[in-house]
């Protein structure tokens, strides 16, 4: 119930500002203006959607099915110069995004965001699921650590969470910095405890085609359920909630790869992992990809995780692609403290829309 009405809160503020934009629209009106053309430039509109088939084998049992993963629809409106507003909905899920700009500096060196969105832990957390080379989209690091659904400690929260972040680019572009201070609870939820999580980002372009990325978290985390991972925390519980994180985009004709080492503490409990992906062009859109990933939930214990992908993806039209790959995951089994093979096939259709006046 809750949900629901932060929900329709949302939809409210979200329709009271597309109306505002249109009431600037309707005032230049009166000068002799178009006010719908001018509406129409302010907004644009922008959708995608990625379904296939996933073909899994473990324990000796064999999962066939077709899967929609995502679709999600999102609009922004460029209110003033300074001013823009964003709200994105997953129509397979919750309400994801809305949040408020405002640009304090004439270029973009400073600017200030309120609402909920996606917090700045990690190089890949912020990315686009469309960009993402694995149909698996994150890695078993980045999905555990940022809140993006393998935590139970956390719960499923799509790496997303309300809070304020501060921004910017300067250098001519070569540094970004990002200070975010969010509730720590994720998406469409008021926060369970008294003390606030900071994240901090620092992005560094020292050559053409080089990113350096590293990022850090402190704070304070609710436990929402029992972790198989840390049996120590329990639900409802308030505890130390760390992570850190260094790594690296690297982009050109010839091959594109980005990587990154990840370290969490949770209460007394260390998780870390690291991972490489990458793809190589072939040509006529047609790109061959590849991936390692590790994650250990609990250094402790013998809870370590290996993946591996190798496939193809072929970009068909601009952002719209088919995926084909082979997953490999040697994991560890919550609450079974054992390793299982599990090998899959996964093809992935993905279609994206841009559209701007």
């Amino acid at each position: 119930m809750k949900r629901k009405t932060c929900i329709s809160r949302t939809l409210a503020v979200t329709l009271a500002v597309f109306s505002s934009v249109a009431a600037m629209g309707q005032r230049e009106n009166s000068s002799g203006n178009d006010w719908l053309k001018d509406v129409a430039d302010r907004i644009q509109l922008h959708g995608y959607a990625q379904g296939g088939l996933n073909y899994t084998h473990s324990d000796a049992k064999d999962v066939n099915t077709f899967e929609l993963k995502r679709t999600l629809f999102w609009a922004n409106a460029q209110i003033t110069d300074r001013v823009s507003f964003l709200f994105m909905h997953d129509f397979s899920s919750v309400v994801q995004e809305y949040y408020m700009d405002y640009r304090f500096s004439k270029n973009k060196a400073l600017t200030v965001r309120l609402g909920q969105f996606k917090n700045g832990l990690s190089y890949e957390n912020p990315l686009s699921p469309t960009s993402m080379e694995a149909i698996d989209v994150y890695s078993e690091g980045v999905t555990y650590l940022t809140g993006c659904g393998s935590d139970p400690l956390l719960g499923v929260q799509y790496g997303r969470d309300l809070g304020l972040a501060v921004f910017g680019e300067t250098n001519d572009q070569k540094l970004r910095y990002e200070i975010d201070v969010m509730n720590g609870q994720g998406i469409n939820r008021k926060d369970q405890n008294a003390e606030k999580d900071f994240i901090g980002r620092l992005e560094y372009r020292p050559v053409k085609g080089l990113n350096l990325v590293a990022t850090g978290q402190i704070g304070r985390g609710h436990a929402v359920a029992a972790s198989p991972y840390i049996p120590d925390i329990t639900p409802g519980e308030n505890y130390k909630r760390n992570r850190w994180t260094v790594g690296f985009d690297y982009k050109s004709a010839a091959l594109n790869l980005h990587g990154e080492y990840l370290e969490g503490k949770d209460k007394n409990t260390t998780s870390r992992g690291a991972y490489l992906t990458g793809n190589v062009p072939l040509g006529k859109g047609v790109d061959l990809v590849g991936s390692y990933d590790y994650f250990n939930f609990n250094t402790d214990l013998d809870y370590d995780q290996h993946k591996a992908i190798f496939g193809v993806q072929w970009w068909f039209f601009k952002k719209n692609r088919f995926q084909l790959q082979y997953v490999y995951k040697n994991a560890a089994l919550a609450g079974g403290f054992h390793h299982t093979a599990c090998h899959a096939i996964m093809a992935q259709m993905q279609v994206r829309f841009d559209w701007a006046k």
